[in-house]
């Protein structure tokens, strides 16, 4: 299966990110999973997709050029697509993915799991679609949902088609 993974650059505060990346990677890859992410070498990405080739599996990177051009490429992975833009890399991203996973991440992450977020509701896309909750993390998230429901502007059916995982095991549970 194509598991596309968001998730940030940067390695953030919190130790148990990189614990916690390190063996959502190290399962993709055991399960000969293939991993779809946004190619970087940096930050949790790099720590995923390392742990996913330690562990035996294919990484696929999808890159914008002027990513690629800062040298933010990570160069040991199987394969890299280049991109002209963020959009063209979010699309190839889409295309490529069989079920989707949002780690804890910034403002590309939010990005780039809302679009999924709406295909799903929206009956455009039937593959999973998982909020990694990591400690928390998408409590506020899940919390917005929860009221768009309330507040009669979301359906509550649709929604409920938005996974959240606590951990590995329910994202596991999930995509069984």
């Amino acid at each position: 299966m194509n598991i596309t993974v968001y998730l940030g650059a940067n390695e953030g505060k919190d130790p148990q990110l990189k614990t916690a990346v390190r063996e959502l990677g190290s399962w993709i890859g055991r399960e000969g999973h293939r991993l779809i992410y946004g190619g970087s070498k940096c930050g949790l990405m790099g720590d995923l997709a390392e742990s996913v080739l330690l562990a035996g599996g294919e990484v696929i990177g999808v890159e914008p050029q002027f990513f690629l051009d800062a040298g933010m490429d990570y160069e040991e992975i199987t394969e890299l697509i280049a991109t002209k833009n963020i959009p063209e890399r979010r699309a190839k991203m889409i295309e490529l993915g069989e079920a989707f996973i949002a780690f804890p991440g910034g403002t590309g992450t939010l990005e780039e799991i809302t679009e999924i977020m709406a295909k799903v509701c929206l009956g455009h896309l039937s593959a999973p679609c998982i909020v990694y909750n990591l400690n928390g993390y998408y409590d506020s998230l899940k919390a917005l949902l929860a009221n768009m429901v309330r507040m009669g502007l979301a359906y509550e059916d649709k929604i409920k088609r938005i996974c959240f995982a606590e951990n590995l095991e329910d994202i596991k549970k999930i995509l069984e």
